[in-house]
């Protein structure tokens, strides 16, 4: 009986004792994005058209991004989505993200409204419920 706890326990130090493999070094994380100021989000203050296709078809948006007192905030609608008031307005490096919450039949949606420059265009992309639904496309800025 001795000698079987003996081994057991040996066992358990050698175990123990193993060099313990150590995941490889990671990347660094991205940076958090940061809250839109109105210098940071000048090249999207203004009304916008966004035109994005999803699996049920397209949809249009009419999105105005507003400097309401030093504070960066929009307003967000559709056939589909009364006028929505958007407060979490942030940059990721040259993106304007915002977030906001919409009513469907009492329960809230998550929506995030990513506008992306590229070029001579500004892409857009919707993503309703942590990405149940998607839609892409494009927004473009209305004259003044």
């Amino acid at each position: 009986m001795f000698r079987k706890l003996t081994i057991a326990f040996l066992f358990i130090v050698a175990v123990i004792s193993l060099p313990i493999a150590r995941p490889a070094a990671q990347a660094p994380a991205a940076a958090a994005p940061a809250a839109a100021t109105p210098e940071s989000a000048a090249a999207f203050i203004g009304d916008w058209t966004i035109t994005a296709e999803g699996a049920n078809g397209p949809a249009t948006f009419a999105l105005s991004v507003k400097n309401t007192d030093g504070k960066v905030g929009a307003e967000i609608s559709s056939e589909m989505q009364p006028l929505q008031a958007i407060t979490d307005v942030t940059m990721s490096g040259t993106n304007l993200v915002l977030k906001y919450l919409f009513d469907y039949q009492g329960t809230p949606v998550p929506v995030v409204v990513t506008l992306k420059p590229a070029d001579d265009k500004v892409a857009a992309d919707l993503d309703f419920a942590d990405g149940a639904y998607q839609m892409a496309g494009t927004a473009t800025k209305k004259k003044p």
